[in-house]
Parts: C-alpha cells; sequence; structure tokens
C-alpha cells in the first residue's frame, strides 16, 4: 500500500517538474509611470459556474528587488490543486527606488483588485490567501493586520484582509531589534505585523529554520501566543538547522515539506478538498 502522505509527495514532484499553467498577465495597478502585473495561474479545467479559491503570493528581497519566479513552483502546485494563483509584482528599492511602504500599499492593491474582479477570475472572494517569503511574507501579514498605508488610488470599500495566510520564514517584527527598523524607524507602531495582531486576524501557518539569521525563533512563538490569545488559528513549523530561503524550490526536500503542509492546513479551512490523498491498494 502507499500512503497519503507518499501520494501527496510524488504529486509535488510531479508537478513541480512542470512548471505549466501560467495562464495571463494582468496589470493590476498604474503608478504614474509605472504599471505593476500579477501573473495568473489557473487549474487546467475552470467550470464556468463554479468559485475557486484565490492564493496569492509575494516574492521575499528585503522590499529591495526579488522576483515573482520566486514562487512559480508553488503556484504550478496549487493551480493544480484547484487554486486560482497570482505572482505579484510589487515596487522595490532597486527597481521603482521606493520603501517598504510602497511595496505594503501595492500589497493590498494586489488583494483589492483580485476581490474587486473576482467574478471576472471564477474566484470565491470569501476565500483569498495571501502567502510570502521574508519581506513578501511581511507584505502577505501586513494586508491583514496593518490598517494604515493604503493607496489612495484604491477603493477602500473593497477590503484588502485575506482570509488565511501561508507565510514562509516571514519577516514579523519590524521593531527596534527587528528586521528592518533602520529603514521603518517609529512607523513600526502602524507597520509590523507583530506589533498589530489583534482579534480575528486569518488562520495562519508559520515556516520558519531554526538557524535563521533574520527571524529568531523565539520571534516566531511570540508571534503563536499572541495569535492564540487573539483567538486565531496560528500553526507553526520550525525545521532544524535550516536558515532563511530553506523553502525555495532549490532545496527540494523543504520545498516539498513546507508545500506538503500549507495543502494540509489550507484542508483543515475547507479551502481544498483531498483530491492528492489517493488510497492505492
Amino acid at each position: 500500500m502507499i500512503c497519503r502522505k507518499h501520494i501527496l509527495i510524488l504529486l509535488i514532484v510531479l508537478v513541480a517538474y512542470s512548471f505549466g499553467y501560467s495562464q495571463k498577465q494582468i496589470q493590476y495597478k498604474q503608478i504614474d509611470s509605472t504599471a505593476l502585473f500579477m501573473q495568473v495561474y489557473q487549474p487546467e479545467t475552470i467550470e464556468p459556474a463554479k468559485k475557486y479559491p484565490a492564493m496569492v503570493f509575494f516574492f521575499g528581497g528585503g522590499w529591495n528587488g526579488g522576483s515573482i519566479d520566486q514562487f512559480k513552483p508553488q503556484a504550478s502546485y496549487f493551480s493544480q490543486r484547484g487554486l486560482i494563483c497570482s505572482l505579484v509584482d510589487y515596487r522595490v528599492n532597486q527597481r521603482q527606488h521606493t520603501t517598504p511602504f510602497e511595496s505594503l500599499m501595492d500589497a493590498k492593491s494586489a488583494i483589492r483588485y483580485i476581490r474587486e474582479h473576482a467574478n471576472r477570475f471564477h474566484i470565491d472572494p470569501s476565500k483569498i490567501i495571501a502567502a510570502g517569503g521574508s519581506a513578501g511574507g511581511h507584505l502577505a501579514a501586513a494586508t491583514a493586520l496593518i490598517e494604515d498605508y493604503n493607496e489612495n488610488t484604491d477603493n477602500l470599500s473593497i477590503s484588502c484582509i485575506p482570509n488565511a495566510l501561508v507565510l514562509f520564514n516571514p519577516v514579523i517584527d519590524n521593531g527596534p531589534g527587528g528586521y528592518g527598523y533602520d529603514r521603518i524607524g517609529d512607523a513600526y507602531k502602524k507597520f509590523s505585523p507583530l506589533h498589530n495582531i489583534k482579534k480575528s486576524a486569518p488562520p495562519t501557518i508559520f515556516f520558519l529554520g531554526t538557524d535563521d539569521a533574520l527571524i529568531p525563533e523565539e520571534t516566531a512563538k511570540y508571534y503563536q501566543t499572541v495569535m492564540k490569545k487573539v483567538g486565531s488559528k496560528c500553526e507553526l513549523y520550525l525545521y532544524n538547522g535550516q536558515g532563511h530561503g530553506f523553502f525555495n524550490y532549490k532545496n527540494f526536500e523543504y520545498y516539498k515539506k513546507t508545500v506538503s503542509e500549507a495543502d494540509k492546513f489550507l484542508q483543515s479551512l475547507g479551502f481544498l478538498n483531498k483530491e492528492p490523498f489517493i488510497e492505492i491498494n
């Protein structure tokens, strides 16, 4: 008998080696001369009458650089699992000479755009998952927890708050001693996810290597503790001896592990069914 875990891992391997279903480039925002796009991945077959959960990925890079290519393997996998996935480009210092605050404005704009155009993309607007790694993990968490830093061209009647979070070694502490404080300064009080956890925070899964030089294990554990205190689900997975970025596709063993756990987490929320888990006798 092949166990369910092995079947899921096999599917992850097959999907990862066949990055497949990039459907279209969508412009979601225009700021002066800067056009911002998201790359959309869809299931191979879309049922017109059906509404699908959406997963929105924000790349890492310290708000300085980075590429949407970082999460292509994850987007390919989850699109074939039945999600509408978007790889979001946003403004960063190296390309647009912007600050972390503009990066957050763009992340919020992207989720508002997806929710506003949910019918166009066959998306269930009540099942939007924000995901990201490092500074992209900060953006995902901040769309849920930070009230300020909204683009003045956004339709603020449309919520930018996702319904679930999948965070890969996210930069969740921007306070003194945390990542980015040299650029954020005292604005951390309204910018740092750790300092703004509130009741009704979306259910979250948090992946971290214990040797991460940027995010201490204690910070992740404290984040989980505060989430539980406000009554929100927060699953924390610590990976012994792993450093920053351990979950990326090039570290295939940990790519598989984190994708597998994220899949099960989304099943627990009712966002995914158990199709990969097939009993073979």
